[in-house]
């Protein structure tokens, strides 16, 4: 393209370059590929104004790294209940500009950020919208409020049900030491599921964070038991935990086809309620999904066989967290 260097002010061929560009963020340096203009006559780069924000870029990849909400995460919860901006700030209590701001790439404070996302938890809206009558016109308040409500009494339900499937035992050695914390579960697995995952790796990735996180604290995350299956430790009974997960639509299965063989991927709707998590068992998630972030569905079954509390149990049998010692990771 042929044009005037704002430079040497000569026509000339303008060219597009790219160049990595480090970037602080909160004291972080982000590198991020930055395109620029180049004059081909005296070779100066200048702003390319058609070009990818890098900045907006260096956000993006800074709350990604921090597991933070995206712009299109906050819109698209929003549009969920047909909420607008005005309103969704009247309940927070923020200023006009805040969250536009925000859903228009700037980057959230970690205060505003703890704020969004416990607004996201259906029973933390219902008291928000409860608790500030003036943020909606009667009618849509009062429609908001029944919707809420009827998800809060579905969910209740749900959990009742599972808690006497799944959680009627005492903490012992297949638990962890823990009763079954099934917000903790499911939390687990719409935090492993964001951007989707495939049922076998997910089965794993559960077993390796309730078990290295007792490998180094002597207690376990979800309070779980782990059964010895075919391809590799699961939750016990995990198939109707992952149903009810589906049932109150926290989680999407899309058919996937692998090769020759079909296999069900697992996709969050919404997002995990991490301050229900200790710190450690934060960490001990973040670790899990980064160590095996490469690994394919068939690779993690594999080397969830070589484990000593697979190797050492038969099938149908729960495994006893006592094997965490010898854990790969």
């Amino acid at each position: 393209m042929t044009n005037i260097c704002p430079n040497c002010e000569k026509e000339a061929k303008i060219k597009t370059v790219t160049l990595a560009e480090g970037i602080d963020v909160r004291g972080e340096t982000i590198e991020v590929e930055a395109q620029y203009s180049q004059c081909t006559e005296c070779g100066v780069e200048f702003e390319n104004t058609q070009s990818p924000d890098a900045l907006e870029e260096a956000y993006r990849e800074y709350r990604r790294r921090h597991d933070m909400l995206q712009p299109e995460d906050i819109r698209e919860w929003r549009k969920t209940y047909g909420i607008t901006q005005k309103e969704l700030s009247a309940l927070l209590g923020w200023g006009g500009a805040t969250l536009s701001r925000y859903e228009n790439g700037a980057l959230q404070d970690e205060t505003h950020e703890k704020m969004l996302r416990m607004s996201m938890e259906s029973h933390n809206l219902l008291n928000l919208i409860k608790e500030t009558p003036q943020a909606f016109i009667p009618e849509k308040r009062e429609r908001l409020i029944q919707q809420l409500e009827a998800a809060e009494s579905e969910a209740v339900s749900i959990n009742r049900i599972f808690e006497y499937r799944l959680g009627n035992y005492q903490p012992d050695e297949f638990s962890g030491y823990l009763k079954l914390n099934l917000a903790k579960l499911q939390n687990a697995v719409l935090f492993f599921c964001k951007g989707g995952q495939l049922k076998t790796k997910l089965n794993k990735l559960l077993f390796y964070a309730d078990f290295k996180h007792f490998k180094e604290n002597a207690v376990s995350i979800t309070g779980a038991r782990y059964a010895h299956l075919l391809h590799g430790p699961v939750p016990n009974n995990y198939e109707y935990f992952f149903a009810a997960l589906t049932h109150s639509r926290q989680i999407e299965v899309d058919e996937v086809q692998i090769f020759q063989y079909f296999g069900e991927n697992f996709v969050s709707t919404i997002e995990p309620d991490l301050s229900i998590f200790e710190p450690s068992e934060l960490k001990i998630l973040a670790e899990v999904k980064v160590f095996f972030k490469d690994y394919t569905a068939t690779q993690i079954r594999d080397f969830s066989h070589e484990e000593r509390g697979y190797q050492e149990t038969s099938h149908h049998d729960l495994i006893s967290y006592s094997f965490a010692e010898n854990l790969q990771v």
